[in-house]
């Protein structure tokens, strides 16, 4: 039992080291492709793995700590307009991340199996859900949040069409990089994941 513990808790710091680094070195954790738009994330490859290797309340404590590392830094180190007036609130900095964190624990065990193929569906699925949840929920708590002046956040997202309602201003913007997020969370999850269960298996 101590020996289990001890296992989580290296794993646990190790993954916080990770998630610290991605969040505070350029281009690591949050990669500028587009201007003017929120950076590409590829924390969540990180929180899923973590997820799906610690189960739904570690998921959910991590969760919450990607989302307050997330919100300061937006103070601390403010990279565009959008983010910055996304970020600052709480809502979405934090709701989204804590949805993300819950969700490849969730998926895991609902795929609760010995057959090794049917583990790699669950941790592509975890992967592909954790980065949907992510970008969903932002687009979602965004446009509650602005929904009593759009136009004081779509003036910053360059050429779209104000006219439509603000979800879907918000899903055109930030589809293209939800999607890139999925497909590479998705996809790299289940590469990642039996070599760390063989690691804590063996540890």
């Amino acid at each position: 039992m101590k020996r289990n513990s001890t296992v989580r808790l290296t794993i646990t710091a190790i993954f916080t080291a990770i998630l610290i680094l991605q969040t505070i070195v350029p281009n690591i954790g949050y990669i500028h492709i587009f201007p003017g738009l929120p950076a590409i994330t590829t924390v969540p490859l990180t929180v899923a793995i973590y997820g799906a290797l610690m189960g739904t309340k570690a998921g959910f404590i991590f969760g919450l700590f990607w989302g307050i590392t997330r919100f300061i830094a937006t103070y601390a180190m403010p990279s565009d307009m959008v983010s910055l007036l996304l970020f600052q609130n709480p809502l979405i900095s934090i709701v989204p991340r804590v949805l993300a964190g819950v969700t490849p624990g969730i998926i895991v065990n609902l795929f609760k199996t010995d057959n090794p193929k049917m583990q790699k569906v669950s941790y592509l699925l975890a992967g592909f859900a954790t980065s949907f949840m992510n970008t969903a929920f932002v687009i979602i708590m965004t446009s509650l949040v602005f929904m009593g002046d759009p136009t004081h956040l779509t003036k910053y997202l360059g050429s779209v069409n104000t006219s439509q309602p603000l979800i879907m201003i918000l899903i055109v913007a930030l589809g293209v990089n939800g999607i890139v997020e999925m497909i590479f969370t998705g996809l790299l999850t289940p590469i990642i994941m039996p070599a760390l269960k063989l690691v804590m298996k063996k540890a």
